[in-house]
């Protein structure tokens, strides 16, 4: 090795420490800034979920059927159960959540009422009974397929029972007009009301679907599978859709070429002194 190189590569072990320490610092603020911006959209806006996994929905709530008779939550959720949170006056995401919930249902082996039950419970306390028949006879016509009555129930309820409901599940909406602002998600529960998976967007895969049943049944959390989009976005309450989130994404750019950087600076830094070692 020659002198000029030697003194460069010292001059670099020298201010390497600086260098990595100022990199890192930056990511960390990335960081700070990053979860300071999500938590103000949540705070300010009241949209989006915050998971409860392992969590328990309140089982003593009571809301409206279909058929207009007052039913208590814990009397209908006796076993692995699916919940839509919803308003029947949507016609865009809610219906396509459950138009596709009632395309996939008879594609998988677990037979519904017997091993599992779909509620869909309205989130705007001044849905009818009336209206939740109508969508109930929709969705089951959708399928094609014979399908229990009993196996998919559509609840309407007052502001104070969906508020306690919500809340425990970590969902936040926000009402514009006669519109709401809300984020798409399932909710697959255990017979004493345990979350145990939240299942994101508007489409199901029956493995997906079958897999969280499971899960239920067997009283285990599972990972959300999501939660790697909701790393990289954030619920955008003005636009009803996911934003990607510039402030995490370059920080975590920042840290894998911070590693990768040092890795470099220390492979090659070995191969140098081993070259000078033979040399002597």
């Amino acid at each position: 090795m020659d002198d000029q190189s030697f003194d460069t590569h010292e001059r670099l072990n020298k201010i390497l420490p600086t260098l990595i320490f100022r990199t890192l610092l930056i990511a960390l603020l990335l960081f700070i800034a990053a979860g300071a911006v999500h938590a103000a959209t949540v705070d300010e806006t009241f949209v989006g979920i915050n998971e409860q996994l392992g969590s328990k929905i309140p089982l003593d709530t009571t809301f409206t059927d279909e058929a207009g008779k007052t039913v208590r939550l814990g009397d209908l959720i006796t076993g692995p159960t699916i919940i839509l949170p919803v308003y029947f006056n949507c016609a865009n995401v809610c219906y396509n959540l459950q138009w596709g919930l009632a395309q996939v249902l008879p594609r998988i082996k677990s037979r519904p009422n017997e091993n599992y039950r779909v509620i869909s419970l309205s989130f705007d306390e001044n849905d009818p009974p009336q209206l939740a028949a109508k969508f109930k006879r929709v969705y089951l016509t959708s399928m094609h397929t014979p399908f229990p009555e009993d196996g998919w129930r559509f609840l309407t309820g007052d502001a104070a029972n969906i508020k306690k409901f919500t809340s425990a599940a970590g969902y936040g909406f926000q009402r514009k007009g006669r519109d709401f602002l809300h984020p798409s998600v399932s909710l697959i529960v255990t017979a004493d009301g345990t979350i145990v998976r939240y299942l994101y967007g508007t489409t199901f895969l029956p493995k997906d679907l079958a897999l969280a049943l499971i899960e239920a049944r067997d009283g285990t959390s599972g990972t959300t599978i999501r939660k790697i989009v909701d790393y990289c976005f954030i619920f955008d309450p003005e636009q009803k859709t996911y934003a990607f989130n510039l402030l995490r994404v370059s920080a975590t750019i920042v840290i894998l070429c911070t590693g990768s950087f040092l890795a470099f600076l220390m492979v090659t830094g070995r191969k140098r002194n081993q070259r000078t070692s033979s040399r002597k």
